[in-house]
């Protein structure tokens, strides 16, 4: 079985995610293979839809596949990392901005790079499985794939807080922040997908969404509206060290593990986008970044210490209070 399947079935064209038991991460060449299939079918009259979902329970898609970006840095060729971002920002844009509706199914966990291929689609469809997360953090890079946008737009600085913790959101927590739009039953997938196909009528998906139950994000968001309103990593850790909310003291936790570089990059990177910001904007604000994170930044030691030792215990260049702006301000740079 290849690592994706791709075909017109019906009205649809359709993308399926075929490595379950790697939780479905992305590899470059089925980057590039989404990105061929999305151009043929653009001008394809066959095709009024497209739907991307995936194989397995655990995840829709985990992120990309960072191996050979983190063997390719130990041989200082970051020149490969440079072309592997460039191409999947290229795939992100073109999902935004796609003429016809593009449909994700995002059951499990739904990071990184699967957010790049599914949250930036026209119809995007959790469930009660969903994880949807920006982790990049906490390996030493800043949300990307142009997630950047999305936590933009999302309301009462909950971008900020998605972005620095990394935190995983639900369902109801995804459709609050911006990152989805609909709840359905999973087990109700198969038979929905199969009426799109049939139909190419993606107005059957505007029926009411089923109560998904709280958000932890809807439940707290004077706390995060008035923690990062600041704008600023030193004085959110101030703030988030004085509150007695055990919420507070979950997100002031995880962001003490996370790369102060990453962070204070991430929040000088959502502060110049906005809702209405274009996703080239975000995606060009990203690679400023993610093109030098390897040769200059954290990114091998981040990778280092969560996918390879495994002991979960980075060595960040600098300390949260102790970032120099001068090194936000040459990462910033134009490429």
């Amino acid at each position: 079985m290849s690592d994706i399947n791709l075909r017109i079935q019906g009205k649809a064209g359709r993308i399926t995610l075929q490595r379950p038991e790697a939780l479905n991460a992305m590899t470059y060449d089925m980057c590039l293979a989404i990105e061929k299939a999305l151009i043929d079918w653009k001008n394809d009259p066959t095709v009024e839809l497209v739907i991307i979902d995936a194989l397995g329970e655990k995840a829709f898609c985990s992120g990309g596949d960072i191996s050979d970006l983190y063997e390719a840095g130990l041989s200082k060729n970051y020149s490969y990392g440079k072309k592997f971002w460039a191409d999947e920002y290229r795939l992100n844009a073109l999902i935004s901005n796609y003429p016809k509706p593009y449909i994700s199914f995002m059951q499990g966990y739904t990071m990184g790079g699967g957010v790049g291929i599914s949250c930036h689609g026209s119809h995007r469809i959790v469930c009660e499985t969903s994880k949807i997360a920006m982790p990049e953090c906490s390996i030493g890079l800043v949300p990307d794939v142009g997630g950047s946008l999305l936590l933009a737009k999302a309301p009462g600085n909950i971008g900020y807080f998605l972005g620095l913790t990394g935190t995983q959101m639900s369902a109801s927590d995804a459709i609050v922040a911006g990152f989805a739009d609909i709840y359905i039953p999973k087990d109700t997938w198969p038979d929905l997908i199969k009426k799109l196909e049939r139909s190419g009528d993606c107005s059957i998906l505007d029926k009411e969404p089923i109560n998904v139950g709280l958000s932890q994000l809807a439940d707290h968001k004077q706390l995060l509206k008035t923690a990062f309103a600041s704008k600023n990593l030193v004085k959110i850790v101030d703030f988030l060290s004085r509150s007695e909310n055990q919420f507070a003291t979950s997100a002031l936790s995880r962001i003490k593990k996370n790369c102060p570089l990453a962070m204070s990059y991430t929040i000088e990177m959502l502060s110049r986008l906005s809702p209405q910001s274009k996703i080239e904007e975000a995606l060009d604000l990203e690679y400023r970044f993610t093109s030098r994170a390897q040769e200059y930044g954290n990114f091998q030691e981040g990778i280092r210490a969560a996918i390879i030792d495994k002991d979960r215990n980075p060595k960040w260049k600098f300390e949260i209070s102790s970032v120099p702006n001068e090194i936000i301000d040459e990462f910033l740079k134009p490429v």
